[in-house]
């Protein structure tokens, strides 16, 4: 199957930006210390001649580094994007194969046999407003269950609309330290998850990255 690999790519993309990133924040601190040249800008003092007080061909060869990994963050990112694009189609694909499979073989005199199909059928046919394409391990979000790739339809009362990000925060800083109900898509199926948005030792409340679809 394309999705597997797809995904374990992804998953090593995102481990690749987190090593540039890393990389980058640590030169950027290097050259914005107090004292310190900056990442951009001259390196000569008020009558012309190079500083002295700073080591202008280390300098020079921080800021060409930086200016390396931005651009190889910048194609690592497309990729991430182009993968979860792919993802997110496949698992469309599939829901639409599992929808119209039901379709075919659920007779009319089946139809309200179960309550519970009606709620089955109401979640998987409302489309996703969010993907996750980012989680941390050890985050509120990572040890409450969601997953990389997981789906949002619905995350306690905001559904798919307007201000979706805006909202998003909102609902997680109102429910602080509360349970918080979600219903997301995973591999083509509903799921109903509860998730505690609370303070850790990274950032948010949640630790994961919600993307808009």
């Amino acid at each position: 199957m394309v999705a597997p690999d797809v995904k374990a790519e992804t998953m090593k993309l995102m481990d690749q930006r987190g090593g540039l990133e890393a990389e980058m924040d640590a030169i950027i601190a290097r050259l914005t210390e107090p004292g310190g040249p900056g990442i951009t800008g001259g390196l000569v003092d008020a009558e012309g001649f190079p500083r002295s007080d700073i080591d202008i061909p280390n300098v020079l060869a921080q800021r060409r580094r930086l200016a390396e990994l931005r651009n190889d963050h910048k194609d690592v990112t497309n990729k991430i994007d182009k993968n979860l694009e792919i993802l997110h189609s496949a698992k469309l694909s599939r829901n639409e194969q599992s929808t119209s499979r039901r379709s075919d073989t659920t007779s009319p005199s089946h139809i309200g046999s179960s309550q519970s199909e009606p709620m089955e059928e109401d979640h998987v046919s409302k489309l996703p407003f969010a993907m996750i394409d980012e989680i941390t391990d050890g985050s509120p979000a990572s040890v409450d269950g969601l997953q990389l790739g997981d789906e949002i339809v619905k995350f306690g009362n905001v559904e798919a609309g307007d201000q979706l990000q805006e909202r998003l925060v909102s609902e997680a800083l109102s429910n602080e330290d509360s349970h918080v109900s979600l219903v997301i898509i995973r591999q083509g199926s509903a799921m109903n998850l509860t998730i505690t948005p609370r303070k850790w030792h990274g950032r948010g409340l949640l630790g994961c990255h919600f993307r808009m679809l």
